[in-house]
């Protein structure tokens, strides 16, 4: 599902050139659960935008699902986030005056979907994430755990081969947190490949693989 060979992430600061990412070469299979784990300026948010495709190495080679992304221009690189991932970020990213139901449709309001369908897919998978009750509902009607499960749900819409989770539970008390890795590691043992960012031991202990970077470096793999 992810290869990538010696990439490198270089930015720009002023007349300094920063290195973010360092000779990064790493393998995810398809219906793997891998955490990313290191201490701030590690290289896990520069590492996750390019998986995400949200961003393009500077050098080295990635390839995502069979597709290499390098070459890819902005608008190619939108579709491939569009169709193949879902994002799930620490700070939920909801609109706040529009229902639960509503923020869920967002990522198909600009596809060929019917409406009707749009409607009744996004019904679908707050049911899947047990919140088909609370689809009426703003976010700030809503506990974090409810907002989080909301993103999920969002984030699951347009069928995504991979799951991409940027300290998902940064936000919650340990006990929500843990029903929304729950939630995660089911949606795993359904097939989707899960790639999820954190700086906890004990959210990292719900995947099979942690990868652990220090300084822009793959500083060394555990298998769980």
């Amino acid at each position: 599902m992810i290869v990538m060979e010696n990439v490198e992430k270089m930015y720009r600061m002023g007349e300094v050139n920063v290195a973010a990412l360092k000779d990064i070469s790493l393998r995810v299979n398809s219906g793997e659960f891998v955490s990313i784990m290191g201490p701030s300026g590690s290289g896990k948010s520069t590492l996750m935008n390019i998986i995400g495709c949200l961003d393009v190495p500077t050098a080295g080679s990635y390839e995502l699902d069979n597709i290499v992304v390098g070459g890819l221009n902005d608008n190619q690189l939108a579709d491939i986030r569009n169709k193949k991932i879902g994002f799930v970020f620490q700070t939920f990213n909801l609109l706040a005056r529009e229902s639960a139901v509503h923020n869920v449709e967002l990522p198909t309001v600009y596809s060929d979907m019917p409406e009707k369908i749009r409607k009744q897919k996004a019904q679908e998978v707050l049911e899947a994430v047990g919140l088909a009750h609370r689809a009426k509902h703003r976010p700030a009607e809503m506990s974090g755990g409810e907002r989080q499960r909301v993103a999920i749900a969002r984030a699951l819409i347009n069928s995504p081969a991979i799951l991409l989770a940027d300290e998902p539970t940064g936000n919650l008390d340990s006990h929500t947190g843990n029903e929304i890795m729950e939630i995660v590691q089911k949606l795993n043992d359904d097939g989707i490949t899960i790639v999820l960012v954190t700086h906890e031991r004990d959210i990292a202990a719900y995947s099979r693989r942690i990868i652990h970077l220090r300084d822009g470096l793959v500083e060394g793999e555990e298998e769980l």
